[in-house]
């Protein structure tokens, strides 16, 4: 007998194995959400906002140029402000999510040195794709190798970081970034549930970052698992080279 909460397969087949799941019965809330936001400057595009979306409509050219698919699909986009870690593949360009995006209004309250573990992450990554950044230098936006290497210490450096290419590029239209059901489960209303195009729901950290680890952009084709999150007993990879397959970083 199936355990409580259990979804049951017809014909006792393991999940997994083609059959088709049946669905029992639906769970759901009734209750509105709302969240506290600092006070804050009016809000306006900075230089490293424009920089980034400038060099990330350069990325999605490419991509349409070789017939890939946009990580959320075709445009136009809205620059969602999500963790957005480009990275140049042997093959293409490739997006992946930070554990966490930081929002604009939130950099007003964010902790440098939490935004700094955000900052060095996202360069081990990098660093286990090789042709990014000279890829990045091609296409304008030289400021990368300053972004990944200078640690974020002050409000400064949080607002570079925050509206920079590693965080607020994450290519949505505009009912998958804020649109909400039925006409669309928009990133701002039903994140990390499966509704909004996330690889799979992301268990919080003991570590107050949020995430437990890189989330994917929605896999193109065959390739699922190129960064599988934490490494074992929870722990965060610092060295994200031995947990990408080689031929997806252009390395022998």
């Amino acid at each position: 007998m199936a355990d409580a909460g259990s979804v049951a397969v017809p014909g006792g087949a393991a999940p997994g194995a083609g059959a088709l799941l049946e669905v029992d019965h639906t769970h759901g809330e009734t209750r509105p959400w709302k969240i506290r936001i600092v006070k804050h400057p009016e809000r306006s595009v900075s230089g490293h906002f424009r920089a980034a979306k400038k060099v990330a409509k350069k990325i999605l050219e490419e991509l349409s140029a070789a017939g890939a698919e946009a990580p959320y699909g075709p445009g136009p986009w809205e620059m969602h402000h999500g963790g957005s870690l480009w990275v140049m593949t042997g093959s293409g360009w490739r997006m992946y999510r930070a554990r966490v995006g930081i929002e604009w209004s939130m950099q007003f309250c964010a902790d440098p040195a939490k935004i700094d573990r955000l900052r060095q992450e996202a360069a081990d990554l990098v660093a286990a794709f090789p042709f990014t950044l000279p890829a990045l230098d091609a296409l304008g936006y030289k400021r990368a190798r300053d972004l990944l290497s200078r640690p974020v210490t002050d409000a400064d450096s949080v607002e570079a970081w925050t509206d920079s290419l590693f965080n607020a590029c994450v290519p949505m239209s505009n009912p998958h970034h804020s649109g909400v059901l039925p006409k669309a489960a928009g990133e701002h209303h039903y994140r990390s549930w499966g509704l909004s195009g996330s690889e799979s729901v992301q268990p919080r950290a003991p570590n107050g970052l949020g995430r437990a680890g890189p989330r994917r952009s929605r896999p193109r084709g065959g390739d699922t698992h190129p960064v599988r999150g934490p490494g074992p007993g929870g722990q965060f990879p610092h060295d994200l080279a031995k947990w990408v397959r080689p031929e997806a970083t252009g390395r022998p």
